[in-house]
């Protein structure tokens, strides 16, 4: 089985895929989707809305997931990454209906072992967990490598986190 982990954003998209070989995680690939802010609204989203279908098309993933928002303070920036993520969302939508979700707080305890670790544990942690060589840059990418690890741990328990 092949996921998918998205860290939903405007301005960066990491996403990452590994694949599950019964046993272990293995390392596919991760990256980000970069939009400027020199770009027309837009055009942001439309560059977001194909390089995901590029990117589920080149990949296949069987299940994707997403790291839920959260945003306690900046209304305007909830929205504008909100609207990053619809269009994500729907993207991966025409593809499968196995789209999950799961909280920072989630992705951090299932990674490092404590719900309010900073992204340099995290990034570290799937560094090894990964058994990769260097750090997974932009921090955004490691963070959708972390979503994808937390749902190959969720094993049989992955349906509670099924969007509804």
């Amino acid at each position: 089985m092949r996921i998918l982990g998205i860290d939903p954003g405007l301005a960066t998209m990491g996403y990452g895929i590994i694949d599950d070989n019964g046993k272990k995680p293995v390392f596919v690939t991760a990256g980000a989707i970069i939009t400027t802010p020199d770009m027309r609204f837009s055009d942001r989203l439309l560059k977001i809305s194909r390089d995901t279908r590029d990117l589920i098309t080149l990949y296949r993933p069987d299940d994707i997931v997403f790291e839920e928002l959260f945003f306690a303070r900046n209304v305007t920036t909830a929205l504008l990454v909100g609207a990053a993520r619809g269009v994500a969302l729907s993207v991966c939508a025409e593809f499968t209906p196995n789209l999950y979700e799961y909280t920072p707080m989630q992705i951090k305890q299932a990674v490092v072992g404590y719900g309010k670790a900073d992204k340099h544990q995290v990034q570290h942690m799937v560094k090894l967990l990964m058994g990769l060589p260097d750090i997974i840059r932009p921090d955004d990418a490691a963070d959708a490598v972390a979503a994808a690890l937390t749902h190959f741990n969720a094993g049989r328990q992955k349906s509670q986190y099924l969007m509804k």
